[in-house]
């Protein structure tokens, strides 16, 4: 006579089960991979692109409403994205475009950020210096959604760079997605003698990802 045995728990080792012993189709579920949270994926500065001609790269001097991707010195500077002096030139507001990608092992609805690391060089603004993201998903036919980007626009009106992290709708977006980001930078100074120039040092993607 059969006897069933069930609800029977096995308890293996660690490091008994390794990449050889797994069948090549076993076809494991994305979804029972490690989550890993905060997982930094870096927006290169030098894929910025005029924001209203992204046929056009950044301009190497910020103009009219363009924000300038700036070389620097090598083995002293690294690549970041700056504005004008803009000492005692009032309200004034520079952009950039940027199209990037959502990660194809970003957790579907877990954290995602697109964090902005800026300050400013030389002087600070005697009224206010902001960064600020507006972010749109793609609907692949050529149009996109509305401003998924759920933080305003934050200071980074000091001479020591900080860290913004601007929060993305994570129920409007999917592995895979592509988002048009853009970047403005607002700087008002009304008398300031030396030099105001607000500076972008860096842009990433943050977020939790399976695997």
């Amino acid at each position: 006579m059969a006897t069933n045995i069930v609800n029977v728990e096995m308890i293996v080792p660690d490091g008994v089960i390794t990449n050889a012993t797994i069948n090549s189709d076993a076809a494991i579920s994305t979804a029972k991979l490690e989550i890993r949270t905060d997982q930094i994926f870096p927006i290169p500065l030098h894929i910025g692109k005029t924001w209203d001609a992204f046929q056009t790269n950044l301009p190497g001097t910020s103009s009219a409403d363009d924000l300038a991707l700036n070389t620097g010195t090598l083995a002293t500077n690294f690549v970041t994205i700056r504005t004008s002096d803009l000492k005692a030139a009032g309200a004034t507001t520079r952009y950039a475009g940027f199209l990037v990608p959502v990660p194809q092992n970003y957790r579907d609805g877990g954290s995602f950020e697109i964090r902005v690391t800026g300050g400013m060089i030389t002087t600070i603004s005697d009224t206010t210096a902001t960064a600020d993201l507006q972010v749109y998903r793609s609907n692949t036919t050529g149009g996109v959604s509305s401003d998924i980007c759920q933080t305003s626009a934050t200071t980074i009106n000091s001479l020591t760079k900080s860290n913004i992290d601007f929060n993305i709708d994570p129920t409007a977006i999917d592995p895979g997605d592509i988002l048009m980001v853009r970047l403005a930078v607002a700087v008002n100074d009304a008398a300031t003698a030396t030099d105001v120039i607000a500076e972008i040092s860096s842009m990433q993607v943050v977020c939790d990802t399976r695997g």
